[in-house]
């Protein structure tokens, strides 16, 4: 019996909604898996648990994340008015996210930008441009970069205000995602678009010198360098062209969002952000505090990090595939929730609905 511990960090918003979901898939996978069994320990993570203990990231957490195997985490944050109400070093972003990104190096964000040519019309782009579907793994630098680089404000001698930010690597951390994203280019289609800014930005010249060096241990992988801004718009006209895409952590934040355009919500795009010894799972959206609690949010994304975790952390690849194929085919059956899809597009169904069809779905799928 191979027992695995869960930290489940449910967040704020529509966080512990579409949790709830994300909770009812793993008691199932349980239940068809005799040889596998959850720890699932829920605990306060973001606004939630500033409000309750005064820290965003309280000890409690930090513990039971400690002892976890992996952590599945929902969405943090609230709305601008009521974010005012909590300082701004214990925001959920700053004093929560950011915290557990440093603690456990969770330096590889993987984001999956995957449109089958059966839910192609969720897309805002023309069929045409879509094609026979997409397929793209986005790959993101996440603990280094200006996210994470030394931050200074204040008034200078001439009584202006100024802000300073600095964007920081060093050729460890820009070579241990690269590295990664030439294993999973290995893996797939052995295409790798490399994306920088080197025109502009030293830090773009440094990390392309580590590309070249690294891409002489994978001789079988053809990388393709490509400038951010060409990158923004060739995802646009012709995204079936990417299968692999690396880049450092804002040129990631920006693009993977982007990707989530393309498939016409965030909602559709689940994350996977992996340390050296512990990895969580996230969906890639928002909070949404506009609609928690109407019971009106997909839980698509939530329930793709599950999958994402059964395959990355746990080594159950065939179940996670089942995952995948159980979530498709609830939209391939025509469902949907009201924030994705409007009246008449699809027959509208509640989260909790949502997250049943999947399991109905997985139910009836042979276990491996």
């Amino acid at each position: 019996m191979k027992n695995y511990k869960v930290a489940l960090l449910a967040g704020d918003g529509i966080g512990p909604e579409v949790m709830k979901e994300a909770v009812k898939v793993l008691k199932l996978v349980e239940e068809r898996n005799a040889d596998v069994a959850f720890e699932l320990n829920d605990v306060l993570f973001g606004a939630a648990a500033y409000f309750e203990t005064g820290k965003a990231f309280p000890e409690a957490t930090k513990q039971a994340c400690d002892e976890a195997d992996a952590i599945l985490k929902g969405t943090i944050g609230l709305s601008h008015e009521e974010s005012k109400k909590i300082p701004v070093d214990e925001q959920p972003e700053r004093g929560a996210l950011l915290p557990l990104r440093r603690r456990y190096n969770t330096y590889a964000n993987f984001r999956p930008v995957y449109l089958p040519k059966g839910v192609a019309h969720f897309s805002p782009l023309k069929a045409e441009v879509i094609g026979e579907g997409l397929d793209i793994m986005i790959i993101r630098e996440l603990v280094g970069g200006l996210y994470f680089g030394e931050k200074e404000t204040g008034v200078d001698e001439n009584g202006k205000r100024f802000v300073r930010e600095v964007l920081e690597y060093d050729e460890d951390q820009i070579r241990q995602i690269i590295t990664v994203a030439f294993e999973v280019s290995q893996k797939r289609k052995k295409v790798l678009h490399n994306i920088h800014k080197s025109n502009v930005l030293k830090s773009s010249v440094l990390w392309n010198e580590i590309v070249e060096e690294v891409a002489k241990d994978f001789p079988d992988v053809e990388v393709k360098n490509i400038l951010v801004d060409a990158a923004a718009t060739y995802l646009c006209l012709n995204p079936a062209q990417f299968d692999v895409m690396v880049m450092e952590n804002m040129f990631g934040d920006i693009l993977s969002d982007q990707g989530g355009g393309i498939l016409g919500s965030l909602g559709l795009m689940p994350s996977a952000c992996k340390g050296p010894e512990k990895s969580y799972y996230e969906p890639s959206h928002g909070s949404a505090p506009d609609i928690a609690g109407k019971g009106i949010a997909n839980p698509y994304s939530m329930i793709g990090s599950v999958a994402l975790m059964l395959e990355m952390s746990f080594g159950m690849e065939q179940e996670a595939k089942n995952l995948w194929n159980a979530m498709q085919s609830v939209f391939a059956a025509g469902y949907s929730t009201p924030d994705l899809s409007k009246d008449g597009e699809a027959e509208l169904i509640t989260t909790a609905k949502f997250g049943d069809l999947v399991c109905e779905a997985l139910a009836k799928m042979p276990v491996a």
